[in-house]
């Protein structure tokens, strides 16, 4: 019989061993965040700030070359809301498992609510109680961590090695996500969803429409939510015949 202590260990081990894969996968992904803001000729410390605050890949990557580019302040915070505003939508997801416990806790999850973290919360009891808010917590913070470490790796070899963005690290994003995405299909609302917003966002990413993602993620939400709503009608009548 473990103590509250061990399971209290058990789980924070847990949390960091069930991250570590995605950690690993975004090994590319940092050291470029990291080698291409020396490149960029931002400082030392500027290079660190970046993933220690912003702590974003997609956000920090775009605001980078926004800044390098001497882009106004305004372009740059709405571009980044705009890149980051899914994380509003995962909060919503989260907030009734979250609203009962103290504003420190809830500020520090959602700091580490990356993506990655938000795909090892989708079970219904995730988050819930003392031992699954540690494991939510220590992989948080374990993705946070490893992510802070690649990005040190990229700011020392971006001052001697050549611009990494020509090797095609920037295509761990896109790994990433779809390593995210595939395990949720299983519903056929999902697929509708997820087969509109991949097609739009090619379509619109070759037409050079601006907000191509924005604008395909919502269309395939609202087909994915048609979807469900024609599932269950059909269901419904089914029950009624």
């Amino acid at each position: 019989m473990l103590t509250k202590k061990q399971a209290m260990l058990k789980m924070i081990q847990k949390g960091v061993i069930d991250m570590m894969p995605l950690n690993l996968a975004v090994l590319p992904w940092g050291i470029l965040c990291g080698s291409l803001a020396i490149q960029r000729d931002f400082s030392v410390l500027e290079a660190l700030l970046m993933p220690m605050i912003v702590f974003a890949g997609a956000a920090q990557l775009v605001a980078t070359e926004l800044i390098a580019e001497n882009a106004p302040l305004l372009t740059i915070l709405f571009t980044i809301f705009i890149i980051s505003s899914r994380h509003f939508l995962y909060g919503l997801a989260l907030r009734q498992k979250l609203k009962i416990l103290p504003l420190k806790k809830r500020v520090a999850i959602g700091f580490v609510l990356t993506d990655e973290l938000f795909a090892l919360t989708t079970d219904k009891k995730a988050l819930k109680g003392k031992l699954r808010l540690a494991y939510g917590m220590s992989a948080g913070f374990s993705f946070y961590f490893s992510w802070l470490l690649f990005n040190i790796i990229g700011i020392v070899a971006g001052a001697y090695l050549p611009d990494l963005t020509t090797l095609g690290l920037d295509f761990a994003i896109a790994v990433t996500f779809i390593a995210l995405v595939i395990p949720t299909i299983t519903t056929l609302p999902v697929f509708v969803a997820v087969c509109v917003s991949g097609v739009l966002s090619v379509v619109l990413k070759l037409m050079h429409v601006e907000l191509d993602l924005v604008i395909s993620s919502i269309a395939g939400m609202y087909c994915g939510y048609i979807t469900l709503r024609w599932k269950n009608q059909h269901k419904l009548n089914e029950i009624v015949d």
